[in-house]
């Protein structure tokens, strides 16, 4: 959007730009938190409308299939019809969207919904960040990053807490309906600034094929990522299926879309050395990070007795340091090398995650509390120092098809992780237990267990319960440290990819956004 003097609009200044750029924010804020928000409401959503748990998780996967196909089109919408009219005109249909999903009455009519709330929000993470850059001038574009950075990172803390604290002091609706208000503001202060700056549109063949085979395997693999755990997955012939057909669909959408003249997908920006690289760290990056948010409130709800609200609380901590932090790393990123940003942040993360692998079951709140606080440093840097990698040296009218292109990868590889954690847990709390229950037995620490329990009153099966108990809390305990020790190796492995790219060069020119 912003061009050098005499050919298109300058960057914003003072109050309109402060403005804007928080509407911009908004926007990608309500998107990322719609991914998470619902996750923990389920329970009442189905208790509400009459149905099971297991129909309930359609709700996400809903979202999550639409949102997965509409992301990658950004570029394609974006240059058809211009950057600011596609980014508003998405704000307003999720807003829209939203509000029929706090008025749906019964399930079928709320994942109808959600399908149309997660196809029509495909724009909004990829427009804000493209807008964000734009509307800043060059030298900004850390401080732009940040931003956008703050906001993505923030929402997934943000949605278990607002989600749980609505499902448990009001009615589930309104976490959705919480949307309408910040997507009307959004809308309107946007398409307000931004409106006469929009970008040049150019009349693009669609991609038909290209856009069946895409919805063709992005559907299939959601079902199988958001259903798998709960079908034994390659147990089930409907997993099987859908396995097959996401697997066939992407190689046939690949080999179209690096072949095809206009494809809906641009993927030569893989060329870019730094775009290859720094995405797959960057997705690699994210997974790590999505599938420790999971585990976290995951582990402390339903072992620990934590509310959803107050499981979400504990890692508030983290997202307060991140936005705290976040202005003084934006102030340094454009003298400092990104890669050693990044290396700050992934040894964060490792260390994080390294300290939760000491936890027990009689970990205090502030336990719990303390490793969040660290990985709040590795939030303040992650997401600039990857974004100034990813996006180094993107000639301007591609950013929006890059952006677009990066944050199907990320999201896909979130979906990948929560899948992927979820399993493992289950499988390493068997594996657990299973050792557990050999070691205790019916033999001396049984008994000796057994025997303190009945000089407190307990029957010979209730003591038995108590310690089948405390065993399988122990076993998830167990899986759990397994998993976080896990994570903090895989981020200093990261490190390591990273210096494979090279250094990114500062912005010398005003940054366009076609």
């Amino acid at each position: 959007m912003a061009a050098p003097s005499g050919a298109g609009p300058a960057p914003l200044t003072g109050g309109p730009l402060a403005l804007t750029a928080i509407a911009l924010a908004l926007g990608t804020f309500m998107q990322v938190l719609d991914t998470t928000i619902a996750n923990v409401s389920l329970p009442t959503i189905a208790g509400n409308l009459g149905v099971s748990s297991d129909n309930s998780t359609w709700i996400v996967t809903a979202f999550a299939v639409a949102n997965g196909v509409a992301v990658p089109l950004t570029g394609w919408l974006m240059g058809r019809f211009g950057v600011v009219k596609t980014f508003c005109v998405s704000v307003m249909l999720f807003t829209f969207a939203s509000f029929l999903c706090g008025i749906a009455w019964d399930l079928p009519s709320l994942i109808g919904f959600r399908i149309l709330q997660g196809a029509v929000s495909g724009p909004m993470i990829p427009g804000s960040q493209a807008l964000l850059i734009a509307i800043f001038p060059p030298h900004k574009r850390g401080t732009a990053l940040a931003i956008w950075s703050m906001t993505t990172l923030v929402a997934p803390i943000m949605g278990p807490i607002l989600g749980g604290y609505i499902s448990d002091n009001y009615h589930w609706s309104w976490i959705f309906l919480i949307n309408v208000p910040f997507g009307l503001f959004t809308g309107f202060i946007c398409w307000k600034m931004l409106g006469k700056r929009d970008t040049p549109t150019r009349k693009l063949p669609i991609d038909g094929m290209g856009l069946i085979l895409l919805v063709m395997w992005v559907g299939a693999l959601q079902i199988v990522l958001d259903l798998g755990k709960n079908d034994d997955w390659f147990a089930s012939d409907r997993i099987v299926i859908a396995a097959v057909v996401a697997l066939i669909g992407f190689a046939t959408w690949l080999i179209w879309e690096l072949t095809d003249a206009n494809p809906a997908v641009n993927l030569t920006q893989f060329k870019n050395r730094n775009f290859a690289i720094g995405t797959l760290a960057f997705c690699l990056g994210y997974a790590v990070f999505f599938a420790n948010t999971l585990l976290l409130p995951l582990w402390l709800q339903t072992q620990m007795g934590y509310t959803a609200t107050w499981a979400g609380l504990v890692a508030a901590p983290s997202g307060i340091v991140a936005v705290i932090l976040t202005p003084f790393v934006a102030r340094i990123a454009g003298k400092v090398d990104a890669r050693i940003l990044a290396t700050v942040s992934f040894a964060a993360f490792g260390y994080s995650y390294y300290l939760r692998s000491g936890y027990t079951t009689t970990a205090s709140f502030y336990d719990l509390m303390l490793p969040m606080m660290v990985q709040g440093i590795a939030m303040a840097t992650f997401f600039l120092s990857m974004l100034t990698i990813s996006l180094d040296r993107i000639p301007p009218e591609r950013l929006p098809s890059a952006t677009g292109v990066s944050n199907f990868a990320r999201i896909t590889a979130g979906s990948f992780s929560a899948s992927l954690i979820t399993t493992m847990w289950d499988r390493r709390e068997a594996l657990h237990q299973t050792r557990l229950s050999e070691v205790v037995g019916q033999g001396m620490p049984y008994r000796l267990a057994a025997d303190g329990l009945a000089r407190l009153g307990l029957t010979d099966t209730q003591a038995a319960g108590a310690i089948t108990r405390q065993m399988v809390g122990q076993a998830y305990l167990l899986a759990s440290t397994d998993l976080f020790r896990i994570s903090a190796w895989l981020c200093l492995s990261l490190v390591v990819i990273v210096w494979f790219t090279r250094k990114a060069s500062p912005p010398k020119g005003p940054i366009a956004a076609d």
